[in-house]
């Protein structure tokens, strides 16, 4: 059990947090929510210890082992991948290390050095019963996609994404009775991320992440604390639950104290918001009838404010959209692309998905021409004006200059209006419009190069990982915005809510370079692999 007690947060003159009565129970698996910049990280780093400067008091028991998921991918360059594992639990990682130095340079006609010897085997004991510590190691570290070979080797050599994998093996390997996440899926492709689903669904302990993967969140969760108004509320419940409880049921009550039925209308349109899919109206509907049954108390509106997204084509496609012919690609002597051919025919919206390192962002920069394959063809359609938001925004979002300035550099004949008014749309205010580029985040990086992606009008749209950084409300809206866009759509994602809003094609790349092209929305694909028949 977790207890807070009178939390008190500032920041200056700014209260963060105010009078936060909390106890997080064992068993319980907490989602912490909230708008960027609500607390959501501070608060988590408060539970933790990382930050002391606040009033009031957290309260762990002594004897339960916490685990908090390391940020810092560079942290253990020396370590061996099995031993930065081990690290998390340092005390049997100390007393191991002890162990091996005494076997290899002890006398052990010493009465003192056998006495430390037997001290270090009951810590040994005590923390590895059954002497499998090794085992287990290797086990985690297969499980999240890091072969056998690779155990005895140094952190360094591991790029940043597999970096984090360790990291996550490290917090998940002691089986800590309290686990602190920070969006555990970043840099996880969808394999991972449904193994690390189901190790948190027999977490014992209490538990609270952090994370803006809906689907995460709805298969993780048993309970939801939200951050706004410098409160911190608790609801029973996965991520969807409390998002009709928060804000549809909030939308009926109106509707029935204003008895205005034109407002049915917007409460529909709200629920199809929630559904970012019209195909899960079904599903909307029958989680409603499941919370009208609920007693729920008095929930202030949200102080969070949806964007809005909407992709208009200037130009009418044609009859040919793209074709792929023969695409090959390798990085020296490792072959990530394959014979590679596809045809996207207008109004196809594709998702393309597989592991970690199988190459999408390769084909992806291939489609945008920023890339030479190795061998192999692209064929736009001649009456394709397509519209590209690549991985990595910082190397585009860049400059001294202001928002407005930045975006109105693509365009310097764009009306003024139109500009600021595309900006307000994804919550920029007059006055952040003003901000220098420099200054601006990872998530309002995001939001500006779909800002800008608006503002060009393509009838194909080629985005990579466009939900990183992106908070819930904002992924919920792009999913709706793709969905209702009349185009094209290549979207590589690991955000499998956002993948099953708008896609009607998947396409799988697999490790071996081979790939999958099924016809269909992400959960027929997802359930057609599951019984064997991909």
């Amino acid at each position: 059990m977790v207890t807070v007690q009178n939390l008190v947060m500032r920041y200056g003159n700014r209260v963060l947090f105010q009078d936060i009565n909390l106890k997080l129970d064992r068993h319980k698996r907490y989602g912490l929510i909230g708008a960027n910049g609500a607390g959501k990280t501070t608060f988590l780093k408060i539970l933790c210890g990382q930050i002391k400067e606040y009033e009031g008091e957290i309260i762990i028991p002594k004897a339960n082992k916490v685990g908090v998921l390391g940020q810092n991918q560079y942290a253990y360059e020396d370590f061996t991948i099995a031993d930065a594992v081990l690290y998390g639990n340092k005390r049997l990682y100390d007393a191991i290390k002890e162990k091996e130095e005494i076997y290899a340079t002890g006398d052990f006609e010493d009465d003192a050095v056998n006495d430390r010897l037997a001290e270090l085997e009951v810590i040994c004991v005590e923390e590895d019963p059954t002497y499998e510590y090794d085992v287990n190691i290797a086990k985690i570290l297969e499980n999240v996609g890091i072969p056998a070979s690779q155990h005895g080797e140094l952190m360094s050599t591991l790029d940043s994404a597999d970096k984090f994998k360790v990291l996550l093996a490290q917090v998940l390997y002691p089986k800590p009775d309290v686990l602190f996440l920070d969006e555990p899926t970043n840099n996880l492709d969808i394999q991972t991320i449904s193994w690390l689903e189901h190790e948190l669904q027999r977490h014992e302990g209490t538990m609270v992440v952090i994370s803006h993967d809906r689907h995460f969140l709805n298969a993780v969760v048993t309970n939801i604390l939200d951050v706004d108004y410098q409160k911190i509320r608790e609801f029973t419940g996965t991520y969807d639950d409390w998002y009709i409880a928060a804000n549809v049921i909030a939308k009926q009550q109106e509707l029935n104290n204003a008895k205005k039925e034109k407002e049915k209308d917007e409460l529909e349109a709200f629920v199809r918001r929630f559904s970012a899919n019209a195909s899960k109206a079904k599903q909307a509907t029958s989680r409603q009838k499941k919370l009208d049954k609920l007693v729920i108390d008095d929930i202030k509106p949200s102080s969070r404010r949806d964007p809005s997204i909407v992709f208009k084509a200037k130009r009418v496609m044609g009859d040919e959209a793209l074709n792929i012919i023969n695409i090959n690609h390798s990085y020296g002597d490792n072959e990530v692309l394959k014979n590679i051919t596809l045809k996207f025919e207008p109004d196809e919206k594709v998702a393309l998905i597989g592991p970690n390192g199988a190459g999408k962002t390769t084909l992806l920069k291939i489609i945008m021409e920023e890339m030479k394959p190795t061998s192999g063809e692209i064929h736009w359609g001649a009456t394709i004006e397509n519209s590209y938001f690549p991985q990595d925004t910082a190397d585009i979002i860049k400059g001294d200059g202001t928002l407005y300035d930045w975006l109105r550099g693509f365009d310097p004949k764009r009306d003024i209006s139109e500009i600021r008014n595309c900006l307000g749309r994804m919550l920029f205010s007059g006055e952040q419009q003003e901000k220098s580029v420099i200054s601006i985040s990872g998530g309002e990086k995001h939001r500006m190069m779909l800002s800008k992606m608006m503002l060009e009008g393509g009838n194909f749209l080629v985005l990579d990982e466009p939900s990183n950084h992106l908070d819930l409300e904002a992924i919920v809206a792009l999913g709706e915005a793709l969905y209702n866009f009349k185009g094209n759509v290549i979207c590589v994602s690991h955000d499998r809510e956002l993948l099953d809003a708008f896609a009607n094609r998947i396409i799988e790349i697999r490790a071996d370079g081979t790939y999958v092209d099924f016809k269909g929305s992400y959960e027929e694909f997802a359930e057609a692999k599951e019984n064997g028949q991909i």
